[in-house]
């Protein structure tokens, strides 16, 4: 899964292609290296970033998914939001997946536009407000506590008749660098198997800041993570160097 940042203010290449001509290139470029899937999103969920409505980011993402479907129709296209409303426009315009960082608990009708709409729903473990989701967590059993959260929502999920679920344990947002180091090496736990399980840890600061290092130098450092979680029953990596992360991902299935 490529990542497509359409914000002036996403923390390691804001402002890169938000509009629909480097959009659209960038498409271009992550389908060339490898990604089948490209993952857009209209609004930065980092820290201190600006909030934006539904309405501001339907804008913001116009025709984009449209043309990507035009012109690159092998793509597959997932929408990164946490509002109803912009799944339903998403969904008008062509996308197969919901990727939804809120788990549902930012808007009370997203698990209903899911269902309405039957598409795949990528559910992410995190804090139940948006106000809240940066807030640092230290959990008795992180790995534990990931799994209840998990049960508790694809039970609804399934009870509202969604049964494509993808999982993604939250990397980033509200957890210490211990308890994401935990759950990185307890990832084949998450939900004994159940569903597939999405890894998003692309320039994530809990790998560059404890080596004083950037979000873009720690290419190295992060593949050898991903070869971690795949090794582990991982299926989809949400990456920004879809290159790098492709070459890990097939010497992952050689070694099989």
């Amino acid at each position: 899964m490529g990542i497509l940042n359409l914000t002036p203010d996403s923390f390691s290449d804001g402002g890169k292609f938000n509009d629909e001509k480097t959009a659209l290139e960038h498409t271009e470029k992550l389908l060339k290296e490898g990604a089948e899937i490209i993952d857009i999103g209209p609004q930065s969920t980092r820290p201190h970033a600006e909030f934006l409505t539904s309405k501001e980011e339907i804008l913001r993402i116009g025709k984009l998914i449209s043309q990507i479907k035009k012109e690159f129709p092998e793509a597959l296209i997932s929408l990164d939001t946490f509002y109803s409303e912009t799944v339903k426009f998403g969904f008008d315009e062509g996308i197969d997946l919901i990727n939804d960082i809120s788990g549902g608990q930012f808007d009370d009708n997203m698990f209903d536009i899911v269902s309405a709409t039957g598409l795949p729903y990528i559910l992410m473990h995190i804090n139940p407000s948006y106000e809240r989701m940066h807030d640092k967590t230290k959990f008795e059993d992180i790995t534990l506590e990931v799994n209840r959260y998990f049960s508790e929502k694809t039970h609804e999920l399934l009870q509202k008749g969604v049964r494509d679920i993808i999982l993604d344990p939250g990397f980033g947002f509200g957890k210490t660098v211990e308890d994401q180091m935990k759950l990185i090496g307890e990832v084949e736990y998450l939900e004994f198997g159940r569903f597939p399980l999405l890894i998003g840890i692309s320039r994530k600061s809990f790998i560059y800041k404890p080596l004083g290092k950037t979000p873009l130098d720690i290419n190295e450092e992060t593949q050898k993570l991903h070869m971690k979680v795949l090794k582990q029953g991982a299926k989809i990596l949400r990456v920004h160097d879809v290159a790098e992360a492709r070459k890990t991902m097939e010497v992952f299935l050689q070694e099989k």
